[in-house]
């Protein structure tokens, strides 16, 4: 059994900060997480202004700290290896662009499966540039830093779209 505590403790112009502990039965916390979230506009898909948010749903901004340092963007990635990848149904939120868990299974399939299996990660960050949509074909590229996994997914425009680290002990 396990606990998920989450709240808001911003919003600014664009993105909004959500914050996550996890904690075990005994109350050990085990997790942290700060997520930043842009809201888009289905018709347009570009993102909207928050900058009402705030004030109209002040009673929803809980005056407590982030529990861990916000993401982190990646401004350069130099793939050594790169796959393909075509965005399928399944690969697809309601919002009709490619699901967080699914950009994140891309990049981990690029590792090599001995580092997953002795290696402990703690810390993952990843930015969003641009959504990626049913039918494009996406390039997935991945370069190791000594201790740190970069990940570049390319849209078929060749615009990078999704950038990521993932960090080990």
């Amino acid at each position: 059994d396990y606990t998920i505590a989450t709240w808001i403790n911003e919003y600014g112009r664009v993105l909004s900060t959500r914050n996550f502990t996890l904690t075990d039965a005994a109350g050990t916390e085990f997790g942290r997480a700060v997520t930043q979230w842009a809201m888009i506009d289905l018709r347009s898909r570009s993102a909207l202004d928050l900058s009402w948010v705030g004030d109209a749903h002040a009673d929803a901004i809980v005056d407590a700290p982030s529990p861990t340092d916000k993401p982190r963007k990646i401004r350069e990635v130099n793939p050594a290896q790169t796959v393909e990848h075509k965005v399928v149904y399944s690969d697809i939120d309601f919002n009709r662009h490619v699901n967080t868990m699914r950009y994140i299974e891309m990049m981990i399939d690029m590792l090599p499966v001995e580092l997953l299996m002795q290696e402990t990660p703690v810390r993952f960050d990843i930015h969003f540039l641009r959504e990626c949509r049913y039918g494009q074909t996406l390039s997935v590229g991945y370069e190791q830093r000594g201790r740190t996994a970069l990940f570049e997914i390319r849209s078929d425009e060749g615009t990078p779209a999704v950038r990521a680290s993932i960090e080990w002990k």
